[in-house]
């Protein structure tokens, strides 16, 4: 298991990690931006939003991954979870393929009278997915690779 840092941007989040990877000397090892995502009933994306970051990760050592996205307010609408600064960092786990059933635990653990913004799911990633804020405001996701990225 893995814990990392996800901080959310408003629409920096290349500049950002830009800054970040200057200042760790890390590698970016994963960049996808909106228009990366496949076809949704009812979203629509501008030019602008399809070019900003939906996910980036930034090795920064062997054990130590700072990930980030910009909020899209599509998204994030619907969650009623509005970009707040201060607000905008969770704390990703994340988990190999094999720990599966640790993936779900951890989830139904930690959610427990918490607000459950995404139930933890299959997703187009190849990943199990999902995201809540306990019941201390602390904000989690809990990611489980199923297929070789």
């Amino acid at each position: 298991m893995q814990l990392n840092h996800y901080l959310n941007f408003q629409g920096q989040a290349e500049q950002a990690f830009t800054f970040y990877q200057n200042a760790f000397a890390g590698e970016v090892t994963f960049l996808s931006r909106y228009g990366d995502l496949p076809p949704q009933d009812g979203v629509i994306l501008s030019e602008e939003d399809k070019q900003k970051i939906m996910h980036i990760s930034l090795a920064i050592t062997d054990q130590i991954v700072l990930m980030a996205s910009d909020v899209n307010e599509q998204f994030c609408a619907q969650n009623n979870l509005p970009f707040i600064v201060g607000t905008n960092h969770y704390i990703s786990i994340n988990l190999e393929k094999h720990e599966q059933s640790k993936a779900y635990e951890l989830f139904e653990k930690l959610s427990i009278n918490g607000t459950i913004e995404m139930p933890l799911d299959k997703t187009f990633w190849g990943a199990l997915y999902g995201a809540f804020t306990d019941q201390f405001g602390i904000q989690w996701m809990i990611n489980c690779q199923l297929e070789d990225a």
